[in-house]
């Protein structure tokens, strides 16, 4: 008996023992993790510091350089250092709203630079209005440097981890004086605001940015018009239940710059705990610019060819004709398919909507139709002044062609080129070369990326 009195007492710390192992292995494996997750967050930033470095040390050469072959060289630099530099940017624990600014410098700088070397392969050295915009590009890329550098210096002495932004706690974070991270970013995006305009024909120049679309006509649609509009997109998605106007609040109208200024409205509904749908109506026009569900996916079950057709057929369905498929990316159970427009068989490739479908039912989850209403107008297209067979001789003798057919590309700022498209295949990669079908010259070569989610080009 006096035994048996103990059993229980012993089972008791036994278990509260194991409970105190297993809780500190827990709160180790969670050290480990919190550590490994900084780790990462510090190589990544680490790297954008770099990376902008080189920006500014290659700007700084190319101030300097006085050949055809240095400038292109170091122009070249920037333009992978700079593209480079952004994507690292894209993938800090931070608000992609707050940091819009400095991608944008950072593309800019990297397209700016590409216009250049275009220049000067063409014979055309760096005019001084050209440097003059060098000189500004190194002087605000110096000052980032300096930003990132003093958060790097934060950092390294353990007074910022930039893993605790990624915590639970992280709305505190954002709200702390100690928010180290955030708080120097939007001061230096700020900053970023006063940059000069740049003058060139890159596709991200301010000068493309601010064009009038051609896509919208001329008539300028109000709020309740718009809400209107906005109303009977989302009948053709099939949402009904979310569609009364009680169920129906007008958000900020988007910025002036922006490059189609429009309306937002958010949808709401509370049956079958439906997420929010946001629409963006376009002020001129009454375009529906985008759209966006986001919601979780469960069992994706649908196949992308499956996906892709209910994407086409819904394009059809709310008036974008003649639109052809193209690439498609696949990720959280989402397609994402991007599709063209055809004139008189000629793939249009400004004219670009992008549409997200749910692979578990198939439900338009998304589109993109900025591009397409910037860039979509009767075209009057010229003959080609080449044969393909002309074109032809002009590509890669082992290049081993699979297809061949005119397209319309842009080259630069608003400019666009009638090419042929010849895709194949060399060296084991898949690739396409576009030559301009008036000239021969060859024009662009892409790569493309092809895995079990999806496809791209690069």
């Amino acid at each position: 008996m006096k035994y048996k009195n103990l059993i229980l007492p012993i089972i008791l710390a036994i278990a509260l023992i194991g409970t105190a192992v297993w809780g500190y292995n827990q709160y180790a494996v969670k050290n480990e993790f919190e550590t490994a997750l900084n780790n990462s967050y510090q190589r990544l930033f680490y790297d954008l510091k770099n990376h902008v470095e080189n920006v500014q040390v290659s700007l700084s050469k190319v101030l300097l350089a006085d050949s055809r072959d240095q400038n292109v060289l170091l122009l070249s630099q920037v333009m992978q250092q700079a593209s480079m530099a952004e994507e690292k940017l894209s993938q800090m624990p931070v608000s992609h709203f707050e940091l819009a600014k400095t991608e944008k410098f950072l593309n800019q700088v990297a397209e700016y630079c590409f216009s250049v070397s275009e220049n000067c392969l063409e014979g055309k050295p760096p005019n001084q209005e050209q440097r003059e915009a060098l000189v500004n590009l190194e002087q605000y890329t110096q000052h980032l440097t300096k930003e990132l550098s003093h958060l790097h210096n934060k950092i390294k002495d353990g007074s910022l981890s930039i893993g605790a932004i990624t915590r639970e706690q992280q709305q505190q974070l954002q709200e702390a004086e100690g928010d180290m991270l955030n708080t120097r970013l939007v001061q230096l995006e700020e900053k970023m605001t006063d940059y000069p305009e740049l003058i060139y024909d890159g596709p991200f120049s301010d000068q493309v940015m601010n064009i009038k679309p051609k896509g919208l006509g001329d008539r300028k649609v109000s709020a309740d018009e718009a809400r209107d509009i906005a109303v009977r997109f989302l009948k053709q998605l099939g949402r009904q239940e979310a569609i009364t106007p009680s169920m129906m609040e007008e958000g900020q109208h988007m910025d002036k710059q922006a490059i189609i200024p429009s309306y937002t409205f958010v949808f709401e509904s509370n049956e079958n705990e439906q997420p929010p749908i946001y629409i963006g109506v376009s002020k001129t026009g009454g375009n529906v610019v985008w759209l966006e569900n986001v919601r979780f996916i469960n069992n994706p079950k649908l196949s992308i060819e499956d996906a892709q057709k209910k994407a086409g057929e819904f394009l059809s369905k709310v008036g974008y004709k003649n639109m052809e498929p193209n690439y498609n990316v696949k990720y959280d159970g989402i397609g994402v398919f991007n599709f063209a427009y055809t004139q008189d068989d000629i793939t249009i490739y400004t004219d670009l909507i992008k549409v997200k479908v749910a692979l578990d039912n198939g439900e338009i989850l998304g589109i993109d139709a900025a591009q397409y209403l910037k860039a979509h107008h009767q075209r009057d297209l010229p003959e080609p002044e080449i044969s393909a067979d002309e074109a032809q001789a002009r590509v890669k003798t082992n290049f081993d062609i699979d297809s061949v057919r005119l397209a319309v590309i842009p080259r630069t700022g608003v400019e666009e080129i009638l090419c042929y498209e010849f895709k194949g295949k060399y060296n084991g990669g898949d690739f396409i070369v576009y030559v301009d079908a008036l000239t021969g010259r060859e024009e662009k070569i892409l790569k493309i990326i092809q895995d079990e989610n999806g496809t791209l080009t690069f």
